[in-house]
């Protein structure tokens, strides 16, 4: 019987994006709603790494099962590096997607287009219920758009353009942005951390119980 892996966040595009990027982990994939965890993690470290060791580590221990959570951030060059780890909160609390990348285009609004450059930063931590955890990142370089192109994705995506591709993220079909998203980089080293220890070990021990 595969054992449980809590997916620590209530973020949507994020949970359905898991699903199809973890399809070979030895683990049933099972949201914090599943698991009947309410409580919420706030986010008080200063960097990507940081915050998703704290939630990973935090809804493990409440759990009792292994927990695996990202933060991610939109890096933006002309703006020194913003919005980062306040990606989604960039426009303020309970902003919605158009919100945020509305403000953010204002604030590129006299940037030209060659020094646009960004990147999209993932990093995921996966810990034990014991405090064991360890960290993959990945990351995708890009350019953000004038305006908003494409309906998939989800955040940023629409205004995220890839020159090798032509197109922004949001246009991309999910299987072809699996392969080349910060986020779909980082998971495919979790799918080779959960078969090591400790996560392995962490297996067999509930498989005996």
């Amino acid at each position: 019987m595969r054992r449980k892996l809590l997916l620590a966040t209530n973020n949507r595009g994020k949970v359905h994006e898991y699903r199809h990027l973890l399809t070979d982990i030895p683990f049933e994939l099972v949201t914090l709603a599943d698991a009947g965890v309410t409580a919420e993690v706030v986010e008080a470290g200063e960097s990507l790494e940081e915050n998703a060791r704290l939630k990973a580590t935090t809804l493990a221990a409440q759990s009792g099962l292994i927990a695996m959570a990202d933060d991610s951030g939109l890096e933006v060059d002309a703006l020194g590096g913003e919005p980062g780890r306040l990606s989604a909160r960039y426009a303020g609390e309970g902003a919605s997607d158009k919100d945020r990348i509305s403000y953010l285009l204002s604030r590129l609004k006299d940037v030209p287009w060659e020094k646009r450059t960004a990147r999209f930063r993932c990093v995921i931590a996966v810990a034990t219920p014991s405090g064991e955890v360890t960290l993959s990142s990945g990351e995708c370089r890009g350019l953000i758009t004038f305006e908003p192109k494409g309906r998939q994705g989800f955040g940023y995506d629409p205004v995220f353009y890839l020159p090798e591709l032509g197109q922004t993220m949001a246009e991309l079909p999910m299987e072809v942005k699996n392969q080349i998203s910060h986020r779909g980089l980082a998971a495919r080293k979790v799918n080779q951390v959960l078969s090591r220890p400790p996560f392995s070990t962490f297996l067999e021990k509930t498989a005996k119980n």
